[in-house]
């Protein structure tokens, strides 16, 4: 970041994004006449006992300058964030947040900043959690306070969400407090409740006549009558910033007494009459100067420079803060300023009254002047107010690849819908834009549209194409410089999530064909989306060469994330292979470069531990796969890419089936299908519909399942390709379960010479176990065997156990009948290596199954007229210890909503009124010590 003083020293303020960053983590100092408050002083340190300290009033109540001066007169560390509305882009409000507590704090932004990485997550509630773990362990270097001003300007519902998470799991030592003009929603009711919300109302904030007066004499240097001072507190109810334009009213009024007595009303008339009576008594040189800087957001000596066309305007803004026209420094070197928020509104309004001729010049200049000091979101902004939408739509596609390499998708969003519709849909990179956004939402139908529309406005906007365009994040580093390459990569990816490997590899030929030199950025992700083509192809060979490519690009530029993902694809390679340790690894290798030793774990490790787990899964190592996949469910809630997430979650529905718990199973597997992506995308990369319809198998749900594969128009008499294997799989089942060996075994005969062709032997080994179940169901028993024998022969190297313990009772006989025949020596049974047997028989009978079960059913309860299920009485016992909902739903690893219906469905059971009384009459009943 630079230092402001530094850029004075030079002679020349900083004026780059980290200036204007420096000037929001600024606290104000007090200005000339300010008045002390110790009452309000001694409020706000009592507050300290609570969680949330809350100043909430109107403009001009005096909010910031008391909590301003609270904080700069304590001995604890402040971490001050002036809020703007384009903090509602929550990447961005978090990243200033870690920025703010890091000056409090030193370190913690380098520790939890990349948190903050290339995909902007869901849910902010891993990187909250990081920040708090920070600040909890250094709690021994004393109290920190956390100060966001101006938090009526949040709009966005993730940003409360994720400050609600911070306030219920707030660290020992920090102190969080909200300046604001309304109510935020937070959940202010229950902390009240609870003793902990200090509040500041307007009436609190109400100047007495003792502060009025104090205020009025410091400020206008006159002594009034206290018969005035009253009338004029009286006339402003204390409101503080009547109060200040009164006294710079009052300094040059002849009849101090007789000025009080002319003006009356509310508020508004109240400001209106005395910022004319300041405003018009001031020279015209600096009337004028302070109407044309009146619409920027914050204000330098060059900025202003720029609009007004003058060259003094650092001494002119030096003369407005000596004059005490509301004009409020933003650093310690006066570099950047900022004017009162009612000073500026007035001003603005009187601007357009006047001149209204100028405005749309000077805001044309603040855009200039932006877009040359690299404050795109500035830029962005003056130029729309200009009138100039086709400048604001060239700004915004020279900086979305930047925003979007920033996770700040959200300002990226915010600004395309600010564009008329029509210029919007006439821009093929504002239309990319468009579509990057909607893949990273998984809505890959709005993202086809938009691909369309860009096809149409390259082929239709003359001239577009061919202007001058220079990225603010490099061409090399650009996924929108190059308009025909960038549009077929992106219909490469939507061929990819379709199964359409053919198109795929089409199109992904077509934009490498297109590409410039030095473009390795799109080069690279085209080269990984070539790759996942092969692998839909079933030519896992070259699958895997085109990722392990990508995978060095990426890993060599410092692409953590991208890296992380291209390895997990590639472990999908690997498994299809049949290449469970070569999959271990890669993974592993993916959380040494997403989790380094010592520092907290990127979002992006969560897709190598959910790698992990479903390996260990695999291999009946259910206790690493339920600590693998915990972590990693835990890091992909952060992710805005789901898919991560939704593996995890049906992993650990695996997990908690093969230990007997059937709800929390299905608990796991339903929040698993929400976030999947859509039905469009091929099974092979979303997995959760067909893992659901097995799921449902293997708990006894026949008739669901059935459903499932008739909505999905799977018949047995398909040819389906490799990208829809795992649905014909589950079609499989069905058709065992419902009594059609036949059926089956003809399919999966269809479904083997695919396999056996591509040497993906990981299928190989599924289907030959699901032919042996059909042989066995059709009275071929030796053949039945044999088959069974195969598939061992081919799993047992790489430690497969699960692809045959998950088929339940039917595998298990027809295991059963191996081991006789292993006993009697049978040429074909007799080459499978015992150990193998033993570890897969383990997984039928052994004591993790048999534990499992017994934690899946509860006792029933005398007195109970419906019982309590095992998952109930663990939310129960973890009421009992006082822990919080959030809580609950990270240690179970479920949702909030989750553990908020089971809570209900407590409540209901237990005839309890709330947590307090459930606890209690469980306690009665004897379901809790």
């Amino acid at each position: 970041m630079a230092e402001p003083a530094a850029a004075a020293a030079a002679g020349v303020a900083d004026s780059g994004p980290d200036a204007l960053l420096a000037t929001k983590l600024h606290v104000p100092r007090p200005r000339p006449g300010f008045v002390p408050r110790p009452r309000l002083v001694e409020a706000l340190g009592e507050g300290l006992a609570g969680r949330l300290i809350l100043v909430c009033a109107p403009a001009g109540s005096g909010k910031t300058t008391l909590l301003a001066g609270w904080a700069l007169s304590g001995n604890r560390p402040v971490a001050w964030l002036s809020l703007d509305a384009a903090d509602n882009d929550p990447v961005r409000l978090w990243r200033h947040v870690v920025a703010a507590l890091d000056q409090a704090r030193p370190g913690i932004g380098e520790r939890v900043g990349p948190l903050l990485g290339l995909s902007a997550p869901a849910s902010f509630e891993g990187l909250v959690t990081a920040l708090i773990n920070e600040l909890a362990a250094q709690r021994g270097d004393g109290e920190v306070l956390l100060v966001l001003d101006d938090y009526h300007l949040i709009d966005a519902q993730p940003v409360h969400v994720s400050l609600g998470f911070l306030l219920e799991h707030l660290p020992p030592g920090l102190h969080l407090v909200l300046a604001s003009r309304a109510d935020p929603p937070l959940p202010l009711a229950r902390l009240r409740a609870g003793g902990q919300l200090a509040e500041l109302r307007a009436s609190d904030l109400r100047f007495t006549a003792a502060e009025a007066a104090a205020l009025l004499h410091e400020s206008a240097a006159a002594d009034l009558p206290a018969a005035a001072v009253a009338a004029l507190a009286a006339r402003t109810e204390g409101w503080v910033a009547g109060l200040q334009l009164a006294a710079l009213s009052l300094g040059g009024q002849a009849d101090p007494a007789g000025f009080v007595a002319a003006f009356s009303g509310s508020h508004r008339y109240v400001l209106d009459y005395l910022a004319e009576e300041v405003l018009d008594r001031q020279q015209e040189e600096l009337r004028t100067f302070l109407l044309e800087t009146s619409l920027l957001e914050r204000l330098s000596g060059g900025l202003c420079d720029a609009v007004t066309g003058r060259t003094d305007s650092q001494a002119m803004l030096e003369r407005v803060e000596q004059a005490g026209l509301f004009l409020v420094p933003l650093d310690e070197v006066r570099g950047w300023w900022r004017y009162h928020h009612l000073f500026a509104d007035l001003l603005r309004a009187r601007l357009q009254q006047q001149r209204p001729g100028r405005v749309a010049g000077l805001h044309r200049a603040a855009a200039a002047w932006s877009e040359k000091h690299g404050l795109a979101d500035d830029a962005v902004r003056h130029a729309l107010a200009a009138g100039d939408a086709a400048w604001a739509a060239r700004l915004v596609e020279r900086h979305a690849d930047a925003f979007l390499l920033r996770s700040e998708g959200a300002t990226l969003q915010r600004w395309l819908a600010a564009l008329p519709a029509g210029l919007a849909g006439s821009r093929p990179r504002l239309l990319l834009a468009q579509a990057r956004l909607a893949l990273l939402s998984n809505r890959v139908e709005a993202a086809e549209v938009a691909l369309d529309a860009a096809e149409r406005a390259l082929t239709g906007a003359a001239g577009v194409a061919d202007e001058p365009f220079e990225p603010s994040a490099g061409r090399a580093a650009s996924l929108f410089a190059n308009i025909p390459a960038a549009i077929a990569h992106e219909r490469a990816i939507l061929a990819v999530l379709r199964g359409d490997a053919e198109h795929a590899i089409v199109f992904a030929s077509q934009a490498l064909a297109d590409l410039g030199e030095g473009e390795w950025m799109l080069a690279s992700h085209t080269n990984g989306y070539l790759g996942l083509a092969e692998w839909l192809r079933g030519r896992l060979a070259e699958a895997e060469r085109a990722l392990s490519s990508s995978i060095g690009q990426w890993r060599a530029a410092g692409q953590p994330t991208v890296t992380a993902w291209g390895s997990y694809r590639l472990g999908q390679v690997q498994r299809a292979q049949g290449r469970l340790d070569a999959a271990l690894s890669i993974y592993q290798q993916a959380l040494d470069i997403t989790a380094p030793v010592g520092l907290p774990a990127l979002p992006a490790a969560g897709i190598g531990y959910v790698g992990l787990a479903e390996v260990a899964y695999q291999r009946n190592e259910l206790e690493a796969a339920l600590r693998h996949v915990t972590e990693g469910i835990a890091l992909c809630r952060q992710f805005h890419y789901t898919p991560p997430l939704a593996t995890g979650l049906a992993t650990l529905a695996w997990i908690r089936h093969a230990q007997g718990d059937a709800v929390g199973a299905r608990e796991a597997m339903e929040e698993a299908g929400q976030a999947a992506p859509g039905q469009g995308v091929a099974g092979l990369l979303n997995p959760v519909p067909a893992q659901r319809a097995r799921l449902q198998l293997a708990q006894g749900d026949v008739a669901a399942a059935a459903r499932w594969a008739q909505q999905r128009g799977l018949g047995p008499d398909d040819e389906p390709g490799y990208p829809q294997e795992p649905e014909y799989l589950v079609l499989v089942r069905v058709l065992l379960a419902q009594d059609h060996p036949g059926a089956a075994l003809a399919l999966l005969e269809r479904l083997h010479a695919a396999a056996v062709s591509q040497d993906r032997e990981g299928s190989v080994i599924e289907i030959q176990a699901l032919q042996a179940l059909a042989l066995a169901a059709a009275g071929e028993e030796t053949a039945a065997v044999d088959a069974l024998a195969g598939a061992l022969t081919l799993a047992c190297p790489q430690g497969y156990v699960r692809v045959f313990a998950d088929e339940g009772p039917p595998m298990a006989a027809l295991l059963g009948r191996l081991v006789a025949a292993q006993r009697t020596e049978q040429a074909a049974a007799s080459g499978v290596e015992l150990g193998c047997l033993a570890r897969v028989l383990r997984a039928f009978g052994g004591k993790d199954a048999m534990e499992g079960s017994r934690r899946g059913a509860a006792a029933a309860v005398p007195g109970l007229v419906e019982q309590l299920t095992a998952r109930e009485l663990e939310v129960l016992a973890l009421l009992a210890a006082g822990t919080p909902n959030p809580r609950i739903a990270e240690q179970l690893v479920v949702s909030l909503d989750t553990v908020k219906k089971h809570v209900s469905h407590l409540l209901g059971k237990l005839g309890a009124a709330n947590r307090t009384e459930a606890v209690a009459r469980a306690r009665q009943h004897g379901l809790i010590p």
